[in-house]
């Protein structure tokens, strides 16, 4: 896909619109000045694009990608990259072992297609020993990982490129903005006058035309669904989040949870660790003490 920031006028400033991640992007800014608007758009687009070419798992020359082809040997990492890894690891130790960026591979045996696909206990059991993030370890240099085992940074490279982005837009400008990467935004603080940012949750599911509208004056926002990517066999609804100490999909998460933190990657880690509690969703961000919206 071409890479292009689009420029847009619209009440009360610009909006810079292009696509990154698998996800429509944009980037909100109060201030009539085409020019810096313009600026930031750009300078924002350069930092998902370049978020994406380093660590996308579909692209053998990324970061990722070297990493999973060089599984059972030792590879040099840079420091950004050990910082990320650092951040897996403390996800994987707050998650009692459920969020596992090594869990990925068991995408060889499940296919979330909307079928009736339902892979045999056996062909689970062949890969689940290649996930566990116990398996897996490094230092500021270097990175090493079990043979056949590979790492996904999906689960975080979003939102952490909305809050690398945000950094580099405040440097820009201390005007009102607000980054949007595919329902994971973060904005610099309130509109003028104090408003808050006005911010629309779709639902989940495309069958139903329903929505709902946050308000936010500070910090971040992000969303984890269940709706789109399915099994269904005999009847039963097979979830795409999976357990990955059973290698089955967690029964009964919500279709949505959306969650409000001070930094965008905060609010996706726990988005997904409630879709990985199931049915007990509302009870684990209840305990967290945290704003949040579930749409079961």
């Amino acid at each position: 896909m071409l890479r292009k920031v689009i420029c847009s006028a619209r009440e009360g400033g610009f909006l810079l619109s292009f696509h990154a991640m698998a996800s429509p992007c944009e980037v909100l800014i109060d201030v009539y000045d085409q020019v810096l608007a313009t600026l930031v758009g750009n300078k924002v687009a350069e930092e998902a694009w370049r978020i994406e070419d380093k660590y996308s798992r579909y692209q053998k020359t990324s970061v990722c990608g070297q990493l999973n082809l060089n599984a059972g040997q030792s590879s040099q990492i840079d420091q950004e990259t050990f910082l990320l890894l650092q951040f897996a690891e403390q996800c994987y130790q707050i998650s009692d072992g459920l969020f596992d960026i090594t869990s990925g591979v068991l995408r060889k045996v499940w296919r979330f297609d909307c079928s009736g696909n339902i892979p045999s206990q056996v062909a689970i059991n062949k890969v689940l020993p290649d996930v566990g993030w116990h398996k897996v370890s490094f230092d500021e240099q270097n990175f090493i990982m079990h043979k056949n085992m590979e790492i996904d940074f999906g689960g975080i490279g979003k939102e952490y490129a909305v809050d690398k982005a945000l950094l580099i837009a405040s440097e820009l400008t201390k005007a009102p903005l607000l980054i949007n990467f595919g329902g994971d935004l973060a904005v610099n603080g309130p509109r003028e006058n104090n408003q808050a940012w006005h911010v629309g949750i779709e639902h989940p599911s495309l069958a139903e035309d329903k929505s709902m509208v946050v308000s936010i004056t500070q910090g971040a926002i992000a969303t984890s669904g269940d709706a789109e990517r399915f099994l269904l066999k005999n009847g039963k609804r097979y979830s795409h989040i999976l357990n990955v100490k059973t290698g089955w999909p967690v029964e009964n998460p919500p279709k949505s949870v959306t969650v409000a933190a001070p930094k965008c990657i905060q609010a996706g880690l726990l988005s997904t660790l409630a879709l990985l509690q199931g049915s007990s969703a509302s009870e684990f961000l209840q305990g967290q003490e945290i704003k949040h919206w579930i749409i079961a």
